[in-house]
């Protein structure tokens, strides 16, 4: 009688197993943060703010949750000035990276966003940039 008793209640916990994922944690986005270089797929010299030589590149570091096998563009926007890049993400969770080399006249606030393959805004990050 025992036996009877337990088997719904194993049958009843792997299908609870097996649930699929609701629709919040199935939906695409990006952790972005800017800084001056990568080392091992980690953000080097995170910052809020820049003070570079011109010539000197600073990168977004981005992991993407949520969008295997699809391609992400990062662009780098400040007014009417932008540079974009795009990106495979093979698997999820994916870190990848894009850069921007920074000149003479780059200075300013800057927004870097991370948008999907249809466009949608999957994260985005600011900073500012002075060259020396």
């Amino acid at each position: 009688m025992r036996q009877a008793f337990f088997l719904p209640v194993f049958a009843c916990a792997a299908l609870v197993a097996q649930a699929p994922p609701s629709s919040a944690e199935a939906q695409a986005s990006a952790e972005v943060k800017v800084g001056t270089g990568i080392a091992k797929m980690e953000l080097q010299g995170e910052a809020p703010s820049f003070k570079v030589a011109a010539g000197t590149k600073i990168f977004a570091w981005t992991k993407v949750t949520g969008a295997a096998d699809s391609t992400i563009t990062a662009i780098f926007s400040k007014g009417d000035r932008s540079s974009k890049q795009e990106l495979k993400v093979p698997r999820s969770p994916y870190r990848t990276n894009a850069y921007r080399t920074f000149r003479a006249g780059d200075e300013g606030s800057w927004t870097v966003k991370i948008l999907a393959a249809d466009g949608t805004e999957l994260g985005t990050a600011s900073f500012t940039v002075e060259i020396q």
